[in-house]
């Protein structure tokens, strides 16, 4: 696929209306490929083609990606609005869920920061870790202006990452991840794979539901961890569980979060690790885990410099 997604195209493209009009849903059906501030520019999974979207997710234009890009710089010029610097937050949903799971960590991040905040929407049930990952970095290659980048993902949303840094690291060759990469705070990270995945997905109706993406943290785990990577900025984990030996579901040993265990969240080169007791699939909502992610942003630590909980690094960690 070409950087501007010119394959795959539909004949129509060029004679569709375009009119500001609300969205209606489908959001397993749409990739975000690029940013500038609130508006975004999306490619349906499925047809295609592409659509210009506002901070309200108003359509103000659909076609290919050049004539929704076009209708940004139109619009740019028209508000006046200008170029994007400083720093951007990246923040990632998990598997089945899309923008909206995050967006009041993405609007607590924006109130209390100056970082400009870009909650993405991917369609983790069509497709795999490795296409997300493809479709992350099309995104990160157009934030023109951006300086440094942030990352805040939510469970698959860090498995996405971790790939995306693996794609582009290859020492052999002098390639490395782009270098605005700063921090990244990872909630309820399935890092050593998810237990719970392994456990549903002996059910066929388990991936037809939750698509390559769930399938490959459960039968495919071992492939998927070899083709992700340690990343080489600093990075904190937050884990849900209850503080003890047992979690919050029992049919998974040890301490957990209804889905991801501690244990698996662990990732080896953390520079600070904590446990809140907070589920899995509500944590991003928690205050105190906005908190800490922001503070891990902001200053290196989730609560304190004199608190810091890290995980030792493996001396041949990939």
């Amino acid at each position: 696929m070409t950087a501007s997604g010119e394959e795959n195209q539909p004949r129509r493209a060029s004679v569709l209306p375009n009119a500001v009009t609300p969205t209606f849903g489908g959001k397993q059906f749409w990739a975000d490929e690029l940013f500038f501030y609130d508006w975004h520019i999306q490619r349906n999974a499925i047809t295609g083609h592409y659509r210009l979207l506002d901070g309200r997710n108003r359509r103000h234009s659909w076609g290919t990606f050049e004539q929704c890009q076009g209708k940004l710089e139109e619009i740019k010029r028209e508000q006046k609005i200008p170029p994007m610097r400083g720093a951007a937050v990246v923040v990632l949903h998990g598997l089945g869920r899309n923008a909206g799971a995050m967006v009041y960590m993405a609007k607590f991040l924006q109130e209390k920061s100056p970082f400009t905040v870009l909650n993405v929407t991917y369609p983790t049930t069509r497709g795999s870790v490795e296409t997300h990952a493809q479709t992350l970095d099309r995104i990160i290659s157009r934030l023109d202006g951006i300086e440094e980048i942030h990352f805040v993902a939510h469970s698959l949303g860090n498995l996405v990452i971790r790939h995306w840094l693996a794609d582009h690291t290859k020492p052999e060759v002098g390639e490395c991840p782009d270098r605005r990469v700063r921090r990244i705070v990872m909630l309820g990270p399935p890092n050593n794979g998810a237990r719970m995945a392994e456990v549903l997905g002996r059910n066929v109706v388990f991936g037809a539901v939750v698509g390559k993406s769930g399938t490959q943290l459960a039968s495919s785990w071992k492939d998927l961890e070899s083709r992700m990577c340690v990343p080489g900025c600093e990075f904190a984990v937050i884990a849900g569980g209850r503080g003890g030996s047992t979690g919050y579901n029992p049919l998974l040993a040890g301490d957990n979060d209804l889905v991801v265990t501690v244990e698996s969240a662990k990732l080896p080169g953390a520079k600070d690790f904590a446990v809140l007791p907070v589920f899995h699939t509500t944590m991003m909502d928690d205050a105190k885990v906005q908190e800490y992610t922001l503070r891990f942003l902001q200053h290196g630590y989730l609560v304190a410099p004199d608190k810091c909980q890290p995980i030792p690094p493996l001396t041949a960690a990939r």
